[in-house]
């Protein structure tokens, strides 16, 4: 049953799909088809998340509909992390030079395959940016590839602290 799963998935995700771990995402609020689509990836092993794989394995197309439903209708929360508001406020800038808002939406909330980037966990945003830059991951949309190419580590830092502020 859903029950079930939805326990597994809040031993690291949160009860409430705000995640409270380190360099673990939140799932609240994520458009349903983003979170679909992600746990397909891996699932099918195009997207390699080593903690995550014994999970899925065994999940059904049903299974991963329910779950992405069930957390898009989840309010997001912000974590625990300190925003620095000069980095949020510089994070801001670098957004709009970015375009950020072009697919994630005005409000960072994201749409359909974008994710919800507000309110995200710094720390997961800050390593996830640094794969699409760095070495873009297996299973990723290489459409994030451009926007962060040439940004610096502190350039996603401040674009972390902006997301996480709203």
């Amino acid at each position: 049953p859903l029950a079930e799963k939805l326990q597994l998935c809040a031993a690291c995700h949160g009860e409430d799909g705000n995640s409270k771990m380190e360099k673990i995402p939140s799932l609240a609020g994520q458009p349903a088809f983003f979170t679909l689509n992600q746990l397909f990836l891996m699932r099918e092993g195009v997207r390699k998340v080593e903690a995550m794989a014994a999970i899925v394995k065994d999940l059904k197309d049903q299974d991963l509909t329910e779950l992405s439903e069930h957390y898009a209708k989840l309010a997001p929360k912000r974590s625990d992390e300190a925003v620095d508001p000069e980095l949020a406020k510089r994070g801001q800038e670098i957004a709009a030079r970015q375009r950020c808002a072009s697919c994630h939406l005005p409000t960072l909330g994201g749409q359909e395959q974008m994710p919800r980037v507000a309110r995200q966990r710094m720390d997961y945003l800050v390593e996830t940016l640094k794969s699409y830059r760095d070495n873009p991951r297996p299973g990723a949309d290489t459409a994030m590839s451009p926007p962060v190419g040439g940004l610096r580590d502190a350039d996603l830092t401040a674009l972390a602290h902006y997301a996480a502020s709203l």
